[in-house]
């Protein structure tokens, strides 16, 4: 019996691991992520060259939490000059998935290149800035006065203020 039973643990834990790096590749953030890597000027330049192309990786690590709402994974991306790891990051708001944070890390410690605001621009979203001279949204209200007489009761035998 444990002959049979090690042999079918194995199986079953190798179709576990190429099942998941499966579905993280068809996640919409890495389909993004990936569709913007291989049309980006800046990454063709850095990996492919003039007339290059890059190719992304089918594996891909990292987690998706559908509950969390939060994505972190990685793949590689490589060119006819070279090559990258792509980093990843998503969040979730209601039912669709957007990238929040995309950059190439090229072989050999080079610059990193960030590509989150280029995605923005080649998709048409916008992640909101921080701008700290902008204007509050909100409408401020002032607070209302205190009260103008407070009385503290102590309890009996307390030392007084």
């Amino acid at each position: 019996m444990r002959r049979i039973v090690m042999p079918i643990f194995v199986v079953l834990s190798m179709l576990a691991a190429t099942g998941g790096c499966g579905r993280l590749s068809s996640h919409p953030v890495v389909v993004d992520a990936k569709a913007e890597v291989e049309r980006n000027q800046r990454v063709l330049a850095l990996l492919a060259g003039p007339g290059g192309k890059v190719t992304c990786s089918p594996k891909v690590t990292g987690r998706a939490n559908e509950t969390d709402g939060i994505a972190a994974m990685e793949f590689e991306a490589a060119g006819p000059k070279g090559r990258g790891i792509v980093v990843v990051e998503g969040k979730k708001l209601g039912k669709d998935w957007s990238v929040t944070h995309l950059e190439l890390r090229p072989d050999g410690g080079g610059e990193h290149l960030m590509l989150t605001a280029d995605l923005e621009a080649s998709t048409g979203t916008d992640t909101p800035k921080f701008d700290p001279a902008a204007a509050s949204s909100t409408s401020a209200k002032p607070a209302p006065p205190p009260p103008a007489d407070i009385e503290i009761a102590l309890p009996p035998g307390a030392p007084s203020p």
